[in-house]
């Protein structure tokens, strides 16, 4: 069984909606493309590190209109590696419509999107989800990633689609590697789905010592 990834940009307020552009989610947003002004070479290089090892990317319907429109034509450019990793993959589209499937090697998942998911995971060794919002909130329902690669940038927009939304059930995850931060401010966090649910406590608890003078 393979990994399902999901690379996600977040402000403090874990605001995820269009980081790359105005246009790319711009009903009610005014925000649009408010990543471009934080991104610099630590992130960057982060990001491209992500994607080694990735054979599939599972994208909603508004990531792969915006990927389809582009990366096909950046082959020999500035970008030429992603590119060529975006390009030669195959894509899954999670759309209640019909989408256009031109994009080589792009695939419109079934009805019952968890099964879809599930079966992606055992063809798959690194499946990569990228933005997506509203698929990555039944993702996190339905607990089917492995992996959060959470990129935290030092803004608060205080409007727009949260990454942690509807979507998200109690969980427990583990850091699988020491935080970093770049020389912007954004801190880059790699966390891993872990068992169980959150355990509660009582801070005022005698064994915690809560309150003595001694």
């Amino acid at each position: 069984m393979g990994l399902i990834d999901i690379e996600m940009f977040a402000t403090l307020d874990l605001v995820g909606q269009a980081p790359g552009g105005p246009d790319e989610d711009p009903v009610g947003f005014p925000f649009g493309g408010w990543q471009a002004p934080l991104l610099d070479e630590v992130s960057a290089a982060q990001i491209g590190a992500a994607y080694e090892g990735t054979d599939a990317l599972l994208l909603g319907r508004r990531t792969y209109d915006i990927f389809a429109a582009f990366w096909p034509h950046q082959e020999g450019g500035e970008d030429n590696e992603i590119a060529t990793l975006f390009n030669r993959v195959p894509k899954y589209v999670a759309s209640r419509g019909r989408p256009d499937l031109s994009w080589a090697g792009s695939t419109q998942l079934g009805p019952d999107l968890a099964d879809s998911v599930r079966e992606i995971r055992d063809r798959h060794e690194h499946v990569k989800v990228v933005g997506s919002l509203n698929l990555v909130q039944t993702l996190l329902r339905e607990k089917l990633f492995d992996r959060l690669d959470l990129w935290l940038h030092p803004i608060v927009l205080g409007v727009g689609k949260k990454v942690f939304d509807d979507g998200a059930v109690p969980s427990n995850v583990r850091l699988l590697a020491p935080p970093v931060a770049g020389p912007k401010g954004t801190v880059y966090l790699r966390y891993g789905l872990a068992d169980g649910t959150p355990a509660t406590g009582d801070m005022s608890a005698p064994d915690r010592g809560a309150g003595s003078a001694d």
